[in-house]
């Protein structure tokens, strides 16, 4: 479906997360394509969880750059650690420590400052580990020429596609790969896929799903928070599901899976309800921590 101009003209500006702050002005030295802007993000930042990959032994200060939030933030630390233009690529022990997150995030501001509309998807990815979709973020851009959403995966380089070896485009991910939130919960509560099939390590599950959700429509309404941050009707694990909160998660799946058609109803939901928007503080959960946003 066709995107309306309003919309794309939402998903173009930059907001809380994606805002460059006193570095935007360096983004006007950046290329404008897609595919060299994929570069530009793997070559600022190193996932945590791939470091030994890289040579890169990292220390708990390090790992801790990962709870970072906003990319002007995320910048701050990029030029601490090394303070050339963000055209250059640093060496891996030099890179900003993040997650998926981080690179979508990353990505999405710099399309949005080029003028590309884009936006983070939250949900599950079933190319890590066979037979099972694991958590994980995504950018979704607009394409004027084909006139659709493309998903890409930005973390997925040179090193991680050899280790991986992926039979798609990192740059366009098939949709049965990269599976949305909102369609994982749907498939879950249809019974198409073991809900299990779809978490972290030995974590899934509905309860799982519906956090993810709520990630989701949060990123959708431009807040992009971290994948363990946690609020309002998110599910505690393994907590069972009553016929109102199933059918609270029914709903949002249904407008996630569809935002463009659902606009309005994506922003009147996500606004209209305290249980779904992003509070002031949230829980993070790796940290056990309630953080200030």
């Amino acid at each position: 479906m066709k995107a309306s101009q309003d919309t794309l003209e939402f998903y173009t500006r930059p907001a809380a997360m994606t805002s460059g702050g006193a570095h935007a002005a360096r983004f006007a030295e950046l290329p404008s394509d897609v595919p060299s802007l994929v570069r530009v993000v793997q070559g600022l930042l190193l996932h945590q969880h791939w470091a030994q990959a890289y040579g890169v032994e990292l220390s708990d200060e390090r790992r801790g750059e990962s709870h970072l939030r906003p990319v002007d933030r995320m910048l701050d630390r990029v030029l601490a650690l090394d303070a050339r233009p963000f055209s250059v690529a640093r060496p891996p022990d030099a890179r900003l420590v993040g997650n998926c997150r981080h690179f979508t995030v990353l990505l999405t501001a710099l399309l949005r400052a080029r003028g590309i509309p884009a936006r983070a998807r939250c949900g599950f990815a079933g190319y890590f580990n066979t037979g099972t979709f694991v958590d994980h973020w995504v950018c979704e851009h607009w394409s004027a020429a084909e006139a659709r959403w493309v998903l890409v995966d930005a973390q997925i380089d040179d090193v991680q596609r050899a280790a991986l070896k992926p039979d798609f485009d990192a740059l366009d991910v098939p949709r049965d790969r990269f599976v949305v939130a909102g369609d994982a919960w749907a498939k879950g509560r249809a019974g198409e896929v073991d809900p299990m099939k779809f978490g972290f390590l030995d974590e899934g599950g509905l309860w799982f799903i519906d956090g993810n959700l709520v990630r989701d429509l949060a990123a959708l309404n431009n807040m992009e928070m971290l994948p363990w941050d946690c609020w309002g009707a998110m599910s505690r694990p393994e907590e069972a599901h009553g016929d109102d909160r199933l059918a609270l998660f029914d709903g949002l799946a249904a407008i996630t899976r569809s935002p463009d058609a659902c606009f309005a109803d994506l922003r009147a939901t996500y606004d209209g309800d305290e249980r779904l928007r992003v509070p002031a503080t949230v829980l993070n959960a790796v940290l056990n921590r309630e953080d200030t946003i």
